[in-house]
């Protein structure tokens, strides 16, 4: 059994001391639980985008800095999204963001990205 943790400040920036890797064109991740849920950021760089997939478990997504927009709306800094089981969409930020996400499941892809 691993001893708990805590990330001081994530919400004022505190994610800048995590350790980011190249995940996707234009999006870097610091993993910070692996397995199922897994725990990461994600940082977009402006124009990233994530294509079309299917979330087969719940997933939510805190915007810390900047905004996301995905086929359902446009979230700025401090929102909250929850893409329940079953739901799809495409997610890009225009400007750049960092959120927090914890998944149950990995996503799906509709087709060849």
């Amino acid at each position: 059994m691993t001893a708990p943790f805590n990330i001081p400040d994530l919400i004022n920036g505190g994610w800048n001391s995590l350790d980011f890797a190249p995940f996707r064109e234009g999006i870097e991740i610091a993993k910070i639980m692996e397995g199922e849920p897994a725990l990461a950021v994600l940082r977009y760089q402006p124009g990233a985008t994530v294509p079309a997939h299917r979330h087969p478990a719940p997933e939510t997504v805190l915007v810390l800095e900047g905004s996301q927009t995905d086929d359902n709306g446009h979230y700025p800094t401090g929102t909250l999204i929850v893409n329940t089981a079953g739901s799809s969409h495409n997610v890009w930020s225009t400007d750049g963001c960092v959120v927090l996400v914890q998944w149950a499941k990995p996503i799906e892809f509709a087709g060849k990205e």
